[in-house]
């Protein structure tokens, strides 16, 4: 069972004195600047670390001023433009290479920072991670792994749309790295590996997923098989292998069916005054459903896979998911996820 990671204890400090240092897109996202500037300064008041703002410097003092803000408590670094959510990922290495998502980027792989974080173009953070940040060494490629609400807690979905195709060996890697951030971030213990498929039987699926489910059953992790879409939402599993498309064909379907379903039982309780008075009657129970389904509480998904902590937050966050998005950045670099998952593939190489 997946434990609550707002219980986890934030570390005061990082390496005796310093500070972890968060470098943060101050741009990206919907609701930037002003939620983004709003959110880290939540962060740095609750976790005691070091925030960097990237983007236009101006621009960012003003929203401080604006909103009584303390500026002096970031360091500011400028940039000069913002990819946009609906420009292609790739521009963040070509037209792109001057905004706040490549500078800040650049500014982790060059050791300014211990983590990133950004609400912004989901495909061009994947990007940016891999081609600027760099793989870890023995990771094929990185993959996106949001966490998504199930009936009885949460549970990963690696990878969910950076990697449209991807061979066996990339998803036995998915396995390692989404059960050690299961375990090391979100507490769960000896979390569950399934491989999203058509069937539970061992023999379903293309050449791709038959071998997958062959190499993970070999893995060091806790494979527990085949999963089908509609045992998915009941927590079947803890982290939910597949490909790029399958995932994020899975996440939005998740998404929308989540959102429709919230809708109709919305218009049914509205709909006349007996029915309100229902509403009335079961507002705690309501108000718990609502609370459990609550992504604001896991602001943001890792790019697993790279040298150093990236997170994406969601696009239309606001303070409150932006800070927890640091949040679980700070737990990423604290609990050394990067160098479990480093262990993880020494240890699957010398089985090999």
């Amino acid at each position: 069972m997946l434990k609550d990671p707002l219980r986890y204890s934030i570390p005061l400090n990082w390496k005796g004195c310093e500070c972890m240092r968060i470098i943060v897109d101050a741009f990206g996202g919907d609701n930037a600047p002003l939620e983004i500037i709003k959110g880290s300064a939540q962060a740095i008041k609750e976790y005691n670390i070091d925030i960097t703002l990237v983007g236009n410097e101006d621009t960012i003092k003003k929203v401080c001023a604006e909103e009584g803000i303390d500026v002096d408590q970031f360091k500011i670094v400028h940039a000069d433009s913002v990819i946009s959510m609906n420009e292609a990922g790739t521009d963040v290495m070509k037209s792109k290479s001057d905004s706040s998502m490549a500078v800040g980027l650049k500014l982790l792989a060059e050791g300014e920072g211990d983590g990133f974080v950004t609400a912004g173009n989901s495909g061009a953070v994947c990007v940016g991670a891999t081609l600027i940040v760099k793989r870890i060494k023995g990771i094929s490629r990185p993959g996106f792994a949001p966490i998504l609400p199930g009936m009885n807690g949460y549970f990963m979905i690696l990878d969910a749309g950076a990697n449209l195709q991807c061979r066996p060996e990339m998803l036995r890697q998915f396995g390692l790295m989404g059960s050690v951030y299961m375990e090391k971030v979100m507490g769960v213990d000896n979390p569950r590996v399934a491989l999203a498929n058509v069937g539970t039987e061992e023999h379903k699926g293309t050449e791709v997923q038959q071998e997958s489910y062959k190499l993970l059953s070999e893995a060091p992790v806790n494979f527990i098989g085949n999963v089908e879409g509609r045992d998915i939402p009941e927590n079947a599993c803890d982290v939910l292998v597949c490909d790029g498309f399958t995932g994020n064909l899975i996440l939005k379907t998740y998404e929308g069916v989540a959102m429709s379903f919230l809708k109709k039982i919305k218009g049914i309780l509205y709909k006349n005054t007996k029915n309100k008075i229902g509403a009335l009657l079961m507002k705690k129970d309501l108000s718990n459903m609502k609370a459990q389904f609550n992504y604001n509480d896991y602001g943001g998904a890792p790019i697993l896979g790279v040298r150093k902590s990236v997170f994406k937050a969601h696009g239309n966050a606001d303070a409150e998911t932006f800070m927890n998005a640091i949040r679980l950045t700070v737990q990423y670099i604290e609990r050394d996820v990067i160098g479990e998952i480093s262990n993880s593939l020494t240890n699957l190489k010398a089985e090999d």
